[in-house]
């Protein structure tokens, strides 16, 4: 019977996903659920949802709530963190800030002003790859990042190509949000030859132009969203003419898309749990396609299973950095998370990540020594910034985040 342990169970829509898919695992019967989070009222709203889901299932799992995280972790065999420190106060800051200095962000929540400011903030979860690295460095717990990108542009990628979802084969590895499609095959034949033809139709390019163009001029299709990826590299946001080339509304690149529209998105999904406890929109009890649930199949019921993690890299990608997280296939049993070796990605697609693992790696410096440069030199290596800002800007945008945002940088006091 495990004890998993989710700390920030007040996002509730993420929560509800997260317990609905573990309730619904076969065989797995009973356990304790453990909610933790320092908004009492949120926390209450995913117990409600929390014990809906088990009597809907008819199991023997138990729920408890607290607002001490130390109070709850004792026991526990998991340990879910997505947790959000301070979003509501900074998600503008972290937008308009930068955009006083020519550097436009979408989501900002990854790389760039708006990622490093998140990290400085929250510690040990989102952004993926510098918070995975960051408690893997200061634990000997075993430690995995977990998305939903590859799971998602895989059936995208599908979609894009007319074929069904089962049928298309694929490898990817890279960094998290910056991971390649190396290999696209049905039935062992190439997929990108016929996916370079398709994304010359307006009705397919439009849906992801940002990804469809990285794919054509640098061979291979990315993992995260052509909003997110606009951010992550020098050539889509650095000029006006370029946002109008590239951009689109939504996820596809619009201007401060999160910083708008998060804190309705926050009350939309309250208002959405809210629903499913009192009856008024229907709950359903299935899996999603989140690695949670699986993780947790394969490890107590010794059901081996492949999911796409996030770990340090220690040889799984030859050509990027020892020591630095990389997001590759892993299987998961018994024994745990064992990740696989990829070997090397194409020489053009390593090199652009190995630009993101240095910004990630003084940021995780920066976090495990309280050492404030360290975050500014990060800031001066970020793609997009760098491409718009002279290092003096740089600097003082850096500073004004930094007075912006600094009752909420309390692990730098």
């Amino acid at each position: 019977m495990p004890k998993i342990t989710y700390i920030g169970a007040g996002s509730s829509t993420f929560a509800a996903r997260l317990i609905s898919d573990l309730v619904a695992t076969p065989e797995l019967h009973s356990g304790t659920f453990a909610l933790v989070d320092i908004d009492a009222e949120r926390l209450e709203l995913s117990r409600q949802i929390t014990e809906k889901v088990i009597q809907l299932s008819g199991r023997d799992w138990t729920v408890t709530t607290s607002t001490d995280r130390a109070e709850a972790l004792p026991g526990s065999d998991y340990v879910i963190n997505s947790i959000e420190v301070a979003g509501l106060e900074n998600v503008l800051p972290d937008y308009v800030i930068p955009l006083k200095y020519g550097v436009d962000q979408c989501i900002g929540d990854t790389i760039g002003p708006g990622g490093i400011f998140k990290a400085l903030r929250t510690d040990y979860t989102n952004p993926m790859s510098i918070l995975t690295l960051a408690a893997a460095r200061a634990t000997k717990l075993s430690v995995v990042g977990l998305c939903h990108s590859v799971q998602g542009t895989s059936r995208d990628l599908a979609e894009y190509l007319g074929i069904p979802y089962p049928e298309l084969q694929w490898r990817v590895a890279g960094i998290n949000h910056n991971a390649w499609f190396t290999t696209l095959a049905r039935d062992g034949v190439d997929q990108y030859p016929r996916l370079r033809e398709r994304a010359r139709l307006p009705e397919i390019y439009e849906k992801d132009p940002v990804r469809f163009e990285v794919m054509l001029h640098l061979g291979a299709f990315v993992t995260e969203s052509s909003g997110h990826f606009s951010e992550y590299v020098p050539y889509f946001r650095k000029r006006p003419d370029l946002l109008q080339k590239y951009v689109r509304s939504g996820y596809r690149g619009e201007s401060g898309f999160y910083a708008h529209n998060w804190p309705s998105w926050r009350l939309l999904n309250a208002a959405a749990v809210q629903g499913l406890v009192d009856g008024s929109l229907e709950l359903e009890l299935h899996r999603s396609h989140e690695y949670a649930s699986y993780i947790v199949e394969a490890v107590e019921l010794d059901r081996p299973v492949e999911i796409h993690g996030n770990v340090v890299n220690q040889g799984w990608i030859e050509n990027l950095p020892q020591g630095g997280c990389v997001e590759v296939a892993c299987r998961v049993d018994r024994r745990g998370i064992q990740p696989c070796e990829f070997g090397p990605l194409p020489e053009q697609l390593a090199a652009l990540n190995r630009a993101h693992m240095a910004v990630h790696e003084l940021v995780v410096q920066s976090l495990l020594e309280r050492d404030r440069e360290k975050a500014r030199l990060a800031l001066m290596l970020d793609p997009l910034t760098a491409a718009v800002c002279s290092l003096d800007e740089i600097s003082r945008l850096f500073d004004e985040m930094w007075e912006a945002e600094r009752p909420y940088l309390t692990a730098f006091e």
